[in-house]
């Protein structure tokens, strides 16, 4: 994790979202019980030991663990009710691990505690990778030439993680068989409706229509689940990605999940409401130096061997779909008093905007 680099205009976003804090008072750990469990499971630590709160996060709690050699990144379940399925910081353990040992950019992992009486939730702790976090998809403090770099990083890194054997590198189990969308229509209609807190017709007209329309899916690999700009830590002094973060929506499934998903970003406005909302629709791209659509799947195909990738409408119908339906579940937990950021109201006020534009991506495809 690393402090962002951005225009001053945004920088009341980057001290909203990047950087730590005091740990705050619902989300405080018992910190000798945690020094103790770092004394007997991480090879080299050694105390006193400091603990901060990041900043950014709306979902798993994530800490900065300081010690006078070295610092450490701490991520565990929230407190409280849980969703069934949600917040499996296990698996994000073991998605990390194997990836990082496979010589993907994935922090390093130091241990996991699915002991509740250490800190009264599983946990794991990883390397704090330094460099640069972009919380804005258009990179307002970047030249052209450099936001077409880090765009390129981006594409090469997803590209790169697509191509994994996941036998190979021992995640053969990591996700179940079958269609991968038909899976995700499911989990996140059920994930919807156990967070509900009104009626929306567009999402009832969604979940309606996606599972009777599933593309067959034609290949299987690991899929991030949230790949995007602020999910990534960046090389200091260039456009090289250090780490990929976040890898809790991480399964088996459909490539095309993760990069249709990415290409979201080219219909989100460029709003630079905080994190992970801000997009390029309407700029002028060229000028900026950040690839067309056309450009940034032929750049992904030629990494991938696709000769093409199929019309794109149902993909965007969907990916607006989960995320509404993520939303939605930040809506629950805040109706439950178990989300993990402030901004998470903020956040809720989407959900019915993506609904909308989900439904208008569906009647492009035939709905």
């Amino acid at each position: 994790m690393s402090q962002a680099t951005d225009t001053p205009a945004a920088l009341s976003r980057d001290a909203l979202f990047s950087g730590v804090k005091p740990v705050e008072e619902r989300h405080k750990v018992d910190e000798a019980k945690l020094a103790a469990w770092m004394q007997a499971n991480v090879a080299g630590y050694a105390g006193p030991l400091e603990v901060f709160q990041f900043k950014g996060g709306q979902s798993n709690p994530t800490y900065r663990l300081d010690t006078p050699a070295q610092k450490y990144v701490l991520r565990r379940k929230p407190f409280g009710k849980l969703l069934p399925s949600a917040h499996a910081v296990d698996r994000e353990f073991k998605v990390i691990s194997a990836l990082h040992a496979a010589g993907f950019p994935a922090a390093k992992t130091y241990g996991l505690c699915t002991d509740d009486s250490v800190l009264g939730t599983m946990f794991y702790v990883m390397e704090n990778v330094s460099g640069r976090i972009f919380w804005d998809g258009a990179l307002p403090a970047q030249t052209p030439a450099e936001r077409s770099a880090i765009y390129g990083a981006q594409i090469d890194t997803l590209a790169q993680l697509h191509t994994y054997d996941p036998d190979a590198i021992g995640l053969g189990d990591y996700g179940r068989p079958g269609n991968y969308f038909a899976r995700q229509v499911e989990r996140w209609t059920k994930q919807y409706r156990a967070s509900e807190t009104e009626h929306n017709a567009a999402m009832e007209r969604l979940m309606e229509y996606l599972p009777r329309t599933v593309p067959q899916q034609e290949r299987v690999s690991v899929v991030h689940g949230d790949y995007r700009v602020d999910n990534m830590i960046f090389a200091p002094d260039k456009p090289k990605v250090l780490a990929v973060l976040d890898w809790e929506l991480s399964t088996l499934g459909d490539p095309l999940a993760d990069f249709s998903y990415f290409l979201m970003l080219w219909h989100m406005p460029a709003s630079g409401k905080g994190a992970g909302s801000s997009g390029i629709a309407g700029l002028d791209l060229k000028a900026a130096g950040i690839p067309s659509i056309e450009e940034a799947c032929a750049q992904y195909c030629k990494l991938t061997g696709r000769s093409s990738i199929p019309a794109l409408d149902w993909y965007f119908a969907y990916n607006m779909f989960r995320i509404a339906a993520i939303l939605q579940g930040i809506a629950g937990r805040v109706r439950d008093g178990t989300a993990a950021s402030a901004q998470a109201l903020e956040t809720i006020k989407r959900i019915a905007p993506l609904a909308d534009t989900a439904w208008s991506f569906a009647k492009k495809a035939g709905a």
